[in-house]
C-alpha cells in the first residue's frame, strides 16, 4: 500500500506534504511519520513527528481529556532530572527539525516538541510520537505504557476499489 495514502486515510485528511514513515505497528502500518519543517505551500510546520495511528491517537486523547497534560507538567516540574530531560528533548527536536530547513527560509517553524514555545507541556500526542520515533523524551516515555501495545487484530485501513480508506471492521482491542 502507498504510505502517503495510508497516512491520509489514518488521519482523515489530505497530507500537506510528503511524509516519511519512521515507526510501524505489527501490521506494518504507519504509527509515526516525519513531517518536513516547511509544508508544500511554504507554511512552516513545527511538529517533526506526527502520530498517524488511530489507536495510539485515541489512547493519547483519553489521557489528554483526563487532564494528563496538566498532571504530567506538574509532575515533571517537581523532578529536576525529568525537567532537564524535557528541556533537552525540546532542544534536540528543534535542532533536528531546523537542520532540514534551507538557509534564508522565512518564516521558520519555532519551538520544540509540538511547537512548544517555552517551558512546560502541550500535546501528549507529539511527545509520544517523538518517543515512538526512537527519541529520548521523558513525557513520551511516561505516556508510552498507557498507549502500547498497539495490538490491533484488524488493520485500521484497507484497500478497496483502488483507494485506501478507514476499515469499518477496525476496533480498539480490548
Amino acid at each position: 500500500m502507498n504510505d502517503q495514502l495510508v497516512v491520509a486515510s489514518q488521519i482523515d485528511r489530505a497530507l500537506r506534504a510528503e511524509v516519511e514513515v519512521v515507526a510501524r505497528c505489527h501490521l506494518e502500518l504507519p504509527v509515526v511519520v516525519a513531517v518536513p519543517p516547511i509544508l508544500d505551500d511554504g507554511t512552516p510546520f513545527p511538529t517533526r513527528y506526527w502520530l498517524s495511528c488511530p489507536l495510539a491517537h485515541k489512547r493519547v486523547a483519553r489521557l489528554e481529556s483526563a487532564g494528563g497534560v496538566a498532571r504530567l507538567a506538574s509532575f515533571i516540574s517537581t523532578d529536576a532530572r525529568l525537567d532537564a530531560q524535557l528541556a533537552e528533548a525540546h532542544r534536540r527536536y528543534a535542532d533536528e527539525r531546523d537542520a532540514l530547513i534551507p538557509s534564508g527560509t522565512s518564516p521558520m517553524p519555532e519551538g520544540g516538541v509540538g511547537g512548544n514555545q517555552g517551558e512546560g507541556l502541550k500535546c501528549l500526542h507529539a511527545h509520544y510520537a517523538d518517543t515512538a520515533a526512537g527519541n529520548l523524551n521523558p513525557v513520551g516515555s511516561i505516556v508510552q505504557p498507557f498507549v502500547e501495545p498497539l495490538d490491533c487484530e484488524a488493520p485500521c485501513v484497507k484497500a478497496q476499489s483502488g483507494t485506501i480508506e478507514r476499515n469499518p471492521q477496525w476496533q480498539e482491542p480490548r
